[in-house]
């Protein structure tokens, strides 16, 4: 849905984001080996100009309304603010939110250049006392949850195992502003961050060039980018839906949300109200349920899939095999016999 779950969910290693939201784990190019004598000193002072450049075009983004406001916790957010704004969100709702004290200063976003995650992570999800949770939590919302499955042909089972990995059935949805978290994934190629990020990778990976490492780093900052500034925008959607403060959304440090852990786009495509309260609220069990089954049911789950197929829908959920891997076998230990 990225549903970062990450989860995809995209996660900055930096920020210490949990990885199963990073919804992303793509590389940002081929691995080159840098060569011999590769970086004159003529490629030094080119490296320096452009880093310069970017430095440059940073502080003149100060310039913007942020500053004129003399708000320095809203400069910081300039980047993003002047293309909330551009983008038709209406500019006292995004001034109101950046200029919150919910929201602190943007003090930069260190990223990994090709996020890792360790199968291990997930595997508590299947040992004896997590089992026997998932199940207490299916047999409470069986009703439910079958209804949710029947209604969209996807598997209830698979439902279930996703609300037990994603939040033990609701027990543990976050409390941090969602708003802020995915601002900050969304700044990772603002002109000064990028700065940063480039000359810090320089240092630490010696076998690449200078230029590829700046390539690749560039191309991380844009992924993210472009995968989160969506999510930050969708929020003021959603909350511009819900009547409500954009900055009351509360969810993981990833910026997901609810008993599924959803992003806000998944909010605004796939929310459902299960219950039938005039209202979708991924707070609430029914609600919840229904829009994972949407969720699923959207990206291509239909009843006779091969077990590929399933890992193909799932991915859209999480690109992560670990967590694709742990989802259908907890599933398959949640079968019940008719």
């Amino acid at each position: 849905m990225m549903a970062l779950t990450e989860t995809s969910r995209l996660l900055d290693e930096g920020a210490r984001l949990r990885p199963e939201r990073s919804q992303v784990r793509e590389t940002a190019g081929m691995r080159v080996t840098r060569r011999r004598g590769e970086d004159s000193a003529g490629g030094y002072r080119r490296a320096g100009l452009w880093l310069a450049t970017l430095l440059a075009f940073a502080v003149a983004l100060q310039g913007g309304v942020a500053v004129a406001a003399g708000r320095p916790s809203l400069a910081s957010w300039s980047y993003l603010v002047e293309k909330l704004i551009a983008d038709g969100v209406p500019r006292a709702t995004v001034v109101r939110s950046f200029s919150d004290p919910r929201v602190p200063a943007f003090d930069g976003l260190p990223f990994a250049l090709e996020p890792r995650e360790p199968q291990s992570r997930y595997r508590q999800f299947l040992e004896p006392g997590s089992l026997a949770r998932a199940r207490r939590c299916r047999d409470r919302w069986w009703p439910e949850i079958s209804r949710a499955g029947r209604s969209t042909n996807v598997s209830p089972e698979v439902i279930a195992a996703i609300l037990h990995v994603e939040t033990g059935c609701g027990g543990y949805t976050g409390n941090s502003v969602v708003l802020y978290r995915l601002a900050r994934l969304a700044m990772a190629a603002e002109p000064a961050n990028l700065a940063r990020n480039v000359a810090s990778h320089q240092r630490s990976n010696r076998d690449l060039s200078r230029r590829e490492v700046a390539r690749k780093t560039a191309a991380r900052a844009r992924y993210l980018e472009d995968n989160f500034y969506p999510e930050v925008r969708a929020t003021f959607t959603m909350s511009s839906q819900l009547g409500i403060d954009p900055l009351a959304i509360r969810g993981s440090v990833a910026g997901a949300f609810g008993w599924p852990q959803f992003l806000p786009a998944s909010y605004v495509r796939f929310g459902r109200d299960g219950n039938a309260n005039a209202r979708v609220s991924l707070f609430e069990p029914p609600d919840a349920m229904h829009s994972v089954a949407a969720y699923l049911a959207g990206h291509g789950w239909r009843p006779g899939l091969s077990h590929a197929a399933r890992r193909r829908v799932i991915w859209h959920y999480n690109r992560s095999d670990a967590y694709i891997d742990t989802v259908l076998a907890l599933a398959a230990r949640l079968h019940r016999q008719p």
